[in-house]
């Protein structure tokens, strides 16, 4: 049986409020890594249709085309949840957002010789502007 913790028997002891930076960050962050998700989806659909969107004389190292749009399309799936369950602020959507933001990274680099490169650029930064505020979010502002 769990037992609660003994409450104060002074009425004049307050709860002490600490203020933590980077709530708004971390809320930018959760709507990047949403539009992040959004666009890894339609990546991957497109990617998994074998549309001629992709097909500009590209030579896939590893695997093909369907492979690498499953992929992305679950990178982005994971994208999505870490996004949605960041506006709760819990750690598991900070956990998710930045193991999915950093999975989203290098697979965007890992698509930079596709036909689109500076889409893959731009989806690069995206995810690295919401690593910096996911990692920066929780610190106690001192002073």
């Amino acid at each position: 049986m769990v037992k609660p913790f003994p409450q104060s028997p002074d009425p004049q002891t307050k709860e002490i409020d600490v203020e933590v930076r980077g709530e708004a960050r971390a809320m930018f962050a959760a709507i990047l890594l949403l539009i992040a998700g959004v666009l890894n989806v339609i990546y991957g659909i497109a990617a998994i249709s074998n549309g001629d969107f992709f097909n500009h004389q590209t030579a896939y190292v590893v695997f093909g085309l369907g492979f690498w749009g499953w992929v992305t399309l679950i990178i982005g799936l994971v994208q999505l949840t870490g996004g949605w369950s960041l506006f709760s602020g819990g750690v598991y959507g900070r956990t998710i957002g930045i193991i999915g933001a950093s999975i989203g990274a290098v697979e965007s680099l890992l698509s930079i010789g596709g036909s689109y490169p500076f889409w893959s650029l731009g989806i690069f930064a995206l995810c690295l502007i919401v690593l910096h505020g996911l990692i920066v979010y929780g610190e106690p502002i001192q002073r």
